[in-house]
């Protein structure tokens, strides 16, 4: 589950990566880097984060305060402001080293739902950051919040889905005030700069005795497999309405696009599905941290063969789902439901089952907001 302590300060620290208007904190001597100058507005911060062991410079001498934030740089520094918690194993993205310097930033980001991968084993380390995805990513790590859509950016239709909830959030917490002609600029790239201020503004005010929400767990877990982001899509919209937590159910050995292509009688989804036996998939993990304090499951995956997705079965196996309300809901651009959800009911043997959903392929926020409102489960 995700750090819910840190959320009263999170919103806080969040007003600096979207306004830019930053405090201007004490002048420092020597900010260590040949390319910060000690009046430079993100001096201070700099300094502080390169003492506080959160950010490191990009050589021994230059931090390169204008170069852009890559998703690596972003999952290594929101692990260290966490406390680099222990991790153990590998994950499962193609793209990513074994043993690289941000390897148990991201195995621990993933699992926690903070930073999910692009789909087809895809994590983008070296990829930029853009301002929508920082919103999603500190979104979800304080807690996934639910927030009023309130007024509009004029850029607004430029937002991505799966970030609109993050900077709604963000705006109606008084901590995006858009740039010039209100506007998000949901693509522009983040420096290492600004990170570097948000970070110093959040522990200052952390130790300076800024109040802390109370450390509370989240009734709602969103389980899911995804295997070309629709279902991820979705698992995110739902986390979303529900203010639950997501958990992604990760093969070990990820399925890439060839192993997916059903029109290929050699490719490994058609494989498996003529041999039920290969269809037993490891996990690269089987059951969400405090699993015990969940009282609602939803559990996703995409319709292969008119059934569930078989990856979820190991998650299913591996769980009790006693006193637990499980909710199905399943992606598809064509087929339904089906009997996927009673048949994973039968096979958790466990939990109260409800009827499930299905979602067209490109589902919207406001599909997944009418269905969660019908399920009235307040």
């Amino acid at each position: 589950m995700r750090n819910l302590k840190r959320i009263g300060t999170v919103l806080m620290a969040m007003a600096l990566v979207f306004t830019w208007n930053l405090t201007a904190f004490a002048a420092v001597e020597d900010t260590g880097f040949s390319d910060v100058a000690v009046d430079a507005w993100y001096a201070d911060a700099v300094a502080y984060v390169r003492d506080n062991g959160l950010m490191s410079g990009t050589s021994a001498a230059t931090f390169e305060p204008d170069g852009a934030m890559t998703r690596a740089m972003l999952a290594a520094t929101v692990y260290r402001a966490a406390g680099s918690p222990a991790v153990s194993g590998t994950d499962s993205f193609t793209d990513t080293a074994d043993g690289a310097w941000y390897a148990d930033a991201v195995l621990w980001a993933a699992r926690q739902g903070i930073i999910s991968g692009y789909g087809n084993g895809l994590f983008g380390p070296g990829d930029p950051v853009s301002r929508e995805q920082i919103a999603a990513i500190l979104w979800r790590y304080a807690g996934s919040p639910a927030a009023e859509a309130g007024t509009d950016f004029a850029d607004e239709e430029d937002i991505s889905n799966y970030a609109a909830q993050a900077v709604d959030w963000a705006r109606a917490n008084g901590v995006v005030d858009g740039v010039d002609g209100n506007r998000f600029l949901p693509q522009d790239n983040a420096t290492r700069a600004q990170v570097a201020a948000i970070l110093r503004n959040y522990r200052t005010m952390t130790a300076s005795g800024e109040p802390e929400a109370p450390e509370e767990g989240s009734r709602v877990l969103v389980a899911y497999f995804s295997a070309t982001g629709n279902t991820e899509s979705v698992a995110t919209y739902l986390a979303q309405a529900t203010g639950g937590d997501l958990f992604e159910i990760t093969p070990a050995d990820p399925y890439t696009s060839d192993d997916l292509n059903w029109t290929d009688e050699n490719s490994r989804v058609v494989y498996e599905y003529e041999n039920p036996e290969a269809r037993e998939t490891e996990l690269v993990a089987y059951t969400p941290e405090n699993w015990d304090d969940y009282d609602v499951i939803f559990l996703g995956y995409p319709i292969w063969w008119y059934d569930a997705a078989w990856p979820v079965e190991g998650f299913v196996e591996a769980n009790d789902f006693t006193g637990k309300t499980v909710i199905p809901f399943c992606t598809s651009s064509s087929s339904g439901l089906g009997e996927s959800g009673r048949r994973l009911a039968d096979l958790a043997g466990t939990g109260s089952w409800l009827e499930g959903q299905r979602f067209r392929s490109g589902a919207s926020q406001t599909d997944v907001d009418a269905w969660v409102e019908s399920l009235d489960l307040a």
